[in-house]
């Protein structure tokens, strides 16, 4: 632990043109945690094949369908959240699932300029864990940044099947078998209750794993025009090309304008899918359309790190294709090639484009440099690295708990590069813990503060921005601090945070942001 400490403080020191306090700060920080944490890594290892493919609790164990899927308390309170619930259908054309779906909005919001779907896979597992995506504190800020609404779709399977077999997945991934009309209704339904019924006609950012990947593609072919962009971790149309009971969907030209990423993990060639996940790129790149293909050297079926190539994805992506801020319009712009990277197919170094030699249409595309060298830090590793400093906790709160001790309570958003990887609280200026308090029991990619599934979605129950400090009772005098950690395990800057001063005589007061208080 003092070692890799040690040698991350001297990264930070060297890479950054800091403050001296900011450098002390960094030495104190390592000295805090390794104190803390001796023998555990902050930036977590990369997750080992075997323990990220250990088997995922029995199916059984999830909740049957119906309007609630359990009560999820968010880890922030920050943004608002809303819900509707369909029952099945059994009207020919409708959708033959019961379906919750649940939408996320930033505070203070005043027109939604498009809506993030993160859609997950076929199986009872992956409808349960569905119904956590839009509590996600990272894909939160991706969606904050860009005045975005985060949806998270959850259908509800009877059984495992991925056919057309009575609440099998399929009634739902082809969304020729109605999912699509109960989709825009949803989008419909929320925007009126919302009172933002500019979600009816705003256009997607459409992620799917597995299942949801084939309905995102499929979704993308009904209707081109709006879609943002399109990341499709292992599934795609190509992954149920011949079977009788799937048509061919007919993919028109206006395809092959949205900016795509088809991404699967090379452990998946034992299953004898690879085709499936090449294909779309194979086939969309010959028409010229701009997509790229993302092979995980460490993965297979499960999701891993791919967030940290797909987020920076759809941001450059909303970046280019949106509508200018305040534009009474919501037509997408066209691709712009002017930025765009291009890499040999199959190969792993990018340039760009001018400087490109070979066959163009058969080479992997990227929209622009940033995404580039993410694309290859991951098809070369697994990850993409990052050392920037996450945004500092903020309104930081004490409460005297008596005999329990006292309670810190704060609030936080993820870093859009990294996500929350957890906090340090300190007394004093001394750690006293490190959130979350225990590791996960299966890592799928790198630990996050909300915990990370197969399906690159939170985990339940969802972890409060909370801590309990039992060895302080009775209003003793204490300065509380809270930093958080990236991912990567970079701290948030020291100092920026605010905490309530409460005194013996039972009043309160809120200091200025930026000052550490006496509890």
């Amino acid at each position: 632990m003092s070692e890799g400490i040690a040698e991350w403080g001297e990264r930070r020191e060297a890479a950054l043109p800091e403050s001296p306090g900011r450098r002390t700060f960094v030495k104190g920080m390592s000295a805090t945690l390794v104190a803390m944490s001796a023998g555990v890594a902050v930036t977590p290892p990369l997750p080992g094949t075997a323990r990220a493919q250990s088997p995922a609790p029995p199916t059984t164990s999830y909740a049957p369908p119906g309007e609630d899927v359990g009560t999820i308390v968010p880890s922030s309170g920050s943004g608002q959240y809303f819900h509707v619930f369909y029952p099945a259908s059994n009207t020919p054309g409708e959708l033959a699932i019961a379906a919750n779906f649940t939408v996320w909005m930033p505070d203070d919001v005043r027109t939604v300029r498009a809506v993030i779907v993160h859609q997950h896979g076929a199986g009872m597992e992956a409808a349960h864990y569905g119904s956590l995506a839009a509590y996600d504190l990272h894909w939160q800020a991706l969606a904050r940044k860009w005045e975005c609404a985060l949806m998270g779709p959850s259908y509800r399977v009877t059984n495992d099947a991925v056919d057309l077999t009575p609440g099998g997945a399929e009634l739902w991934f082809d969304p020729r078998h109605g999912s699509d009309k109960t989709f825009l209704k949803a989008l419909s339904e929320i925007g009126e209750k919302s009172g933002h019924p500019e979600l009816a006609n705003a256009p997607w950012c459409l992620w799917g794993h597995s299942g949801g990947g084939i309905w995102s593609n499929l979704i993308s072919m009904l209707y081109p025009t709006r879609v943002v962009a399109a990341f499709l971790r292992s599934g795609s149309a190509a992954s149920f090309r011949g079977r009788s009971e799937f048509p061919e969907p007919q993919a028109p030209e206006a395809l092959y304008a949205i900016p795509t990423m088809t991404n699967a993990g090379i452990l998946e060639k034992r299953a004898d899918s690879w085709g499936r996940f090449t294909t779309p790129f194979e086939e969309y790149r010959a028409h010229g359309a701009p997509i790229g293909w993302a092979p995980d050297p460490r993965t297979a079926h499960f999701c891993g790190d791919s967030r940290y190539l797909a987020i920076p994805f759809f941001d450059s992506c909303l970046a280019m294709r949106l509508p200018k801020k305040g534009s009474a319009s919501q037509t997408l712009r066209p691709v712009d090639h002017s930025q765009e990277w291009l890499a040999a197919y199959p190969g792993q170094t990018a340039v760009p484009a001018a400087q490109f030699k070979g066959d163009a249409k058969r080479a992997v595309w990227l929209p622009d440099e940033a995404v580039a060298r993410a694309w290859m830090a991951y098809v070369g590793t697994g990850t993409v690295s990052d050392a920037s400093i996450p945004p500092a906790p903020f309104n930081i709160r004490v409460n005297d708990k008596g005999d329990q001790g006292t309670e810190i309570t704060w609030d936080a958003q993820a870093d859009l590069a990294s996500g929350l990887g957890g906090f340090i609280v300190l007394r004093d200026g001394q750690g006293i813990a490190r959130l979350p308090l225990t590791p996960p029991e299966e890592v799928f990619g790198r630990p996050l503060f909300q915990g990370l599934s197969f399906h690159d979605t939170p985990t339940a129950p969802l972890p409060r921005m909370a801590y309990l400090d039992a060895a302080t009772k009775g209003g003793s005098n204490r300065v509380y601090t809270v930093t958080a950690l990236s991912s990567a395990g970079v701290p948030s800057d020291p100092g920026a945070s605010a905490a309530e001063l409460r005194s013996l005589t039972g009043k309160s007061m809120r200091p200025a942001a930026g000052k550490s208080v006496n509890a």
